[in-house]
């Protein structure tokens, strides 16, 4: 029962690794840590008490991968999130985004094919349905991207659909909204390298005092309280949807060789709600201003995501409080880290 997971000490990576162990797998890890830390694998070892067997290998390196995979010919199914993810690096550096998402993939499904391995489930997003009108179900369609990362995300699902047409590939694709959140161990979370590009880390930093100030990004929107509504999701119970999609492709559940998922709560948060709530519960004050809106903002978006209850048997557990909770324990960990190194 062996899963390799690509990525697999990154954000959400880890948080999966940790409940593919508490599930009865085993766990092949492969990562650069270009976007993660060494010490993360010894802190998924402290969650579970399991130890993951560990390459650190860049899947741009072809044949490294393929000679990697070659030796570990038992594995069940690949989850896929090595990624680089940062929509301002990617309009900067778009290359970067296109050899690294596209062309690693494309090495990863030529290493599965020549190893036969069938099973792979994919981290996608839902910035491929633009500004659609939510609740936003699978069959809403695919918007021109915004940034070269998030191009990434829907030529790897195109590259992922045509290759199950030319092979006995099985593909589960799982879009997801706004993960948030940390375990509740407070030994793996979010990482963000320098300034965070998400709400919940740039929030908890400020908390923290790392942060001098959090920018409200506009409050003139169509919404309740004129802020951006997003669909924030925990990360533990967006990592369980991966053990569902897995077991939905290896016990062969799946009716279709190409499967979507939506992964969200089915529920829009505003940024001041986010804001308030991380208060109540943490009984930290924030330093916050609203400026001015953010070029490329959508208004709102919240998932539809009565297939993967239906499909995978999935659904979130956790709400917004907790999500609060556990990110800023996490970012406590963090300071208390850094305190007694110092």
């Amino acid at each position: 029962m062996k899963i390799l997971v690509t990525g697999g000490t990154g954000y959400i990576g880890s948080h999966t690794v940790v409940e593919l162990q508490n599930a009865g797998y085993d766990v092949v890890i492969i990562d650069n840590f270009d976007n993660s830390h060494p010490s993360v694998l010894q802190n998924i070892e402290k969650i579970s008490g399991k130890k993951a067997i560990f390459e650190k290998l860049d899947i741009r390196n072809k044949q490294a991968l393929k000679d990697f995979v070659s030796t570990h010919k038992d594995i069940l199914a690949v989850i896929h999130f090595a990624a680089s993810k940062a929509v301002g690096e990617s309009v900067e550096n778009p290359l970067k985004y296109y050899e690294n998402n596209v062309g690693g993939t494309v090495n990863l499904l030529e290493a599965m094919q020549e190893n036969g391995i069938d099973n792979i489930v994919f981290s996608s997003s839902c910035t491929v349905y633009g500004e659609a009108n939510p609740p936003v179900n699978e069959d809403a369609p695919i918007m021109l991207a915004q940034s070269p990362y998030g191009n990434t995300k829907q030529i790897c699902e195109e590259v992922l659909l045509d290759q199950t047409k030319a092979s006995n590939l099985k593909t589960v694709s799982l879009r997801y909204f706004n993960p948030v959140g940390a375990h509740d161990s407070a030994l793996i979370g979010e990482l963000p390298l320098g300034i965070p590009n998400n709400l919940v880390p740039f929030i908890t930093q400020t908390a923290a005092g790392k942060r001098e100030v959090l920018t409200v990004f506009g409050n003139d929107y169509n919404t309740p309280d004129g802020t951006c509504i997003r669909d924030f999701i925990h990360v533990v119970d967006l990592a369980k949807a991966h053990i569902k999609a897995v077991e939905y492709l290896i016990n062969k559940k799946h009716t279709s060789s190409f499967s979507v998922f939506n992964l969200g709560t089915g529920k829009g948060s505003s940024v001041l709600e986010v804001i308030n709530t991380f208060e109540k519960v943490t009984g930290v004050k924030l330093n916050y201003k609203i400026g001015q809106r953010r070029v490329g903002d959508i208004t709102q978006i919240f998932a539809g995501c009565d297939k993967a209850e239906k499909d995978l048997d999935w659904k979130t557990e956790r709400d917004l409080e907790n999500c609060m909770k556990t990110a800023w324990a996490w970012e406590k960990h963090l300071e208390n880290n850094v305190n007694s190194q110092s």
